[in-house]
């Protein structure tokens, strides 16, 4: 008889709960309108360009006909997964995989850790007229057009261009170093890595901030040197940081973008440079098969899911971080 009235009194309870949930949602949106206002375009735009377009994906599972659309062109060409197994059966799959990947990894390595080094070196310096020079030179590349970038890397890769001089004075070879496949990577990650490095510091330098300067007086009264501050105090002050860049950097390993590899590459180095978002751009644009791209694309973004769910799950098994 008794348990009874406890199971009415829980009801009861969480009804006025729910209740007072969504009442303090309503008071909250009366109150802070303006905010929720000024939120509602980027809603908008996520909605209408990231979300809606969604449905596009049926074209991967069709032999998609411009004319008659994407829901008619699943219902009356369904095909199932027929692209997918013709991309892993191509003679390119390999090499755009491993090409995909390799490009992805050295630039993650290069890119991601110079950055929290320039981060750190930057921390150091206490001259903020000086630091903060070094701050606009160094993201100032991230504001160049790719398409300007491009014809540098071009002109400068020539053989009487600057790097062109440069590696004919060392190897005693004058040749376009466009031209040759075992460069591309090295042009591809440097030029990266020279472009982005100011940028993609940014989120460390804010972080580094947001450490507790008393932590570093503690440790120098217990006679930690530069290094041990460092390795003991700043570095473990930023790590939920860098573990979360670093998820969402591992999440993106297989949506290495095409621009700069198209505006680049040419036949000769198709062997080293070709990648996976190049060849979905002449399936798909070029040679108007929409629906192999788009079954290549969704390939492409389930794999990014896999990894980002993977590298989300070991970070929380061995640290205190992690991203959702």
């Amino acid at each position: 008889m008794e348990a009874q009235p406890e199971r009415l009194t829980r009801k009861i309870s969480q009804k006025s709960e729910r209740k007072f949930t969504a009442e303090s949602i309503r008071l909250d949106f009366k109150k802070r309108k303006n905010d929720y206002l000024m939120v509602l375009p980027a809603f908008a735009f996520f909605i209408i360009f990231h979300y809606l377009p969604m449905y596009g994906i049926l074209m991967a599972f069709s032999d998609y006909r411009p004319k008659i659309g994407i829901f008619r062109s699943f219902f009356e060409n369904f095909v199932g997964l027929k692209h997918f197994e013709s991309f892993f059966s191509s003679i390119y799959f390999s090499r755009l995989l491993s090409n995909t990947i390799i490009i992805s990894v050295l630039n993650l390595l290069f890119t991601f850790f110079a950055a929290i080094i320039f981060a750190l070196l930057l921390n150091e310096v206490k001259i903020k007229l000086f630091s903060k020079g070094v701050s606009v030179v160094a993201y100032m590349p991230h504001f160049i057009s790719l398409v300007i970038l491009s014809g540098i890397l071009v002109d400068f890769c020539r053989t009487d261009g600057v790097l062109g001089t440069i590696m004919e004075a060392i190897t005693g070879k004058s040749q376009n170093l466009l031209a040759v496949s075992d460069y591309w990577r090295a042009i591809y990650v440097g030029s990266e890595l020279w472009q982005q490095l100011g940028f993609s510091s940014i989120i460390f330098v804010a972080a580094l901030a947001g450490v507790d300067q008393e932590l570093y007086e503690a440790a120098s009264l217990d006679g930690a040197g530069h290094l041990r501050k460092v390795w003991h105090v700043t570095l473990p002050g930023i790590m939920s940081t860098i573990i979360l860049v670093l998820i969402m950097r591992i999440g993106m390993i297989m949506a290495l973008g095409a621009d700069k590899t198209i505006l680049l590459y040419n036949s000769q180095i198709y062997e080293k440079a070709d990648i996976i978002a190049s060849y979905v751009y002449r399936r798909g644009l070029l040679n108007g098969d929409y629906s192999f791209s788009t079954a290549v694309g969704l390939f492409n973004s389930i794999v990014n899911l896999t990894l980002i769910i993977f590298s989300n799950r070991i970070a929380k098994k061995y640290s205190d971080y992690s991203l959702f």
